[in-house]
């Protein structure tokens, strides 16, 4: 089984750089032809390149070693460059280096040179020269770079579903897209984010991240703890899931907004809807209108297990993307699309 991993520490060494050669040109009636020793080849870069197809770190090693360029030949010929080695990671993947973000792959196909290759070595050709004329002197190639990086991913997802365990989101996720996580009664069903894609008919798609995990004091590391609010931050709006069926949901809500600005400042005030699950429960009806009274986001109240009123979030969801959209192109930036 490859499980879901969200970070990893990777050592990454560029490729060494060839040697020059050292050789004289010599056939015959050419006695003294001269230095004819090439350089030798750059080593290879590791780079690092954004995938859509990769879903988790799990497939990265914690070692990479780029390749050696060639040492240089007689004749003057130059050593082969050292080939680049790529490192396929997920979309959303942040690069840190000593604490600090040095990259952030957000886009498919965006690379970022990880550990470059050392340059190759002068062959004795490179120094010939009028008060030298049969120079034995030659380099030999230099390291590569070394760095030790550790890769964070953080879902790309335009949503994010945001709730206490039991609250209904894995079940809310697969009625309304193409995810299956796991359903079940008991805390922490679900250990690892999801991504269900929404379509929609004129083939656009919104991607929604389910985010377990969140717990009161969750900002300070209990439960599953701050390993899936990173995920969160990549989220263009928010789903808030609230169980209708337990006393005072409003109170939930609160709890929520206040572990996410504690995560980020900010964070809680994206864009969002407040989605009361169970309503196909009697105490859920009692509480919908105590809960709207109590909160000045739209509400929508559905029933994740019955499918009632699930078309309410779709459209509304959609009106949120668009919104999304709308902003981005409007500031000149692309925006994400699934």
């Amino acid at each position: 089984t490859r499980y879901f991993v969200d970070h990893r520490k990777v050592r990454v060494v560029g490729g060494r750089g060839g040697g020059g050669g050292h050789s004289f040109y010599s056939e015959p009636r050419k006695i003294f032809g001269g230095p004819d020793g090439g350089n030798g080849g750059d080593g290879g870069h590791v780079i690092l390149k954004a995938d859509r197809q990769m879903k988790s770190l799990s497939s990265v090693l914690p070692f990479y070693q780029g390749f050696h360029g060639e040492k240089g030949g007689s004749k003057n010929c130059y050593g082969a460059n050292g080939a680049y080695m790529y490192v396929k990671v997920p979309v959303g993947t942040s690069v840190k280096e000593d604490g600090k973000v040095v990259a952030d792959l957000t886009q498919h196909g965006e690379e970022y040179v990880a550990a470059y290759g050392g340059a190759g070595g002068k062959g004795n050709r490179f120094f010939l020269s009028n008060e030298n004329r049969a120079p034995t002197s030659f380099t030999p190639g230099e390291p590569g770079q070394e760095r030790v990086l550790h890769l964070e991913l953080k879902t790309t997802a335009h949503a994010g579903l945001v709730g206490f365990p039991n609250a209904g989101k894995s079940s809310l996720l697969r009625a309304i897209s193409n995810a299956k996580p796991a359903v079940a009664a008991y805390p922490f069903t679900t250990l690892n984010p999801h991504v269900g894609i929404v379509r929609y008919q004129d083939y656009e798609q919104v991607a929604v991240a389910d985010i377990p995990g969140l717990i009161k004091g969750a900002h300070q590391n209990r439960g599953l703890g701050i390993a899936f609010l990173r995920h969160i931050e990549r989220c263009r709006f928010l789903l808030y899931v609230v169980d209708l069926s337990v006393s005072q949901p409003w109170i939930q809500l609160q709890d929520l907004k206040y572990e996410l600005e504690q995560y980020k400042k900010g964070l809680s005030e994206r864009p969002c809807v407040v989605i009361g699950n169970k309503i196909d429960l009697a105490q859920s009806r009692i509480n919908l209108p105590l809960l709207k009274e109590q909160t000045d986001d739209r509400v929508i109240a559905l029933s994740a297990l019955t499918g009632d009123n699930l078309e309410e979030l779709l459209l509304h969801l959609r009106e949120l993307y668009d919104a999304y959209v709308k902003t981005e192109q409007s500031l000149g930036q692309s925006p994400v699309k699934w």
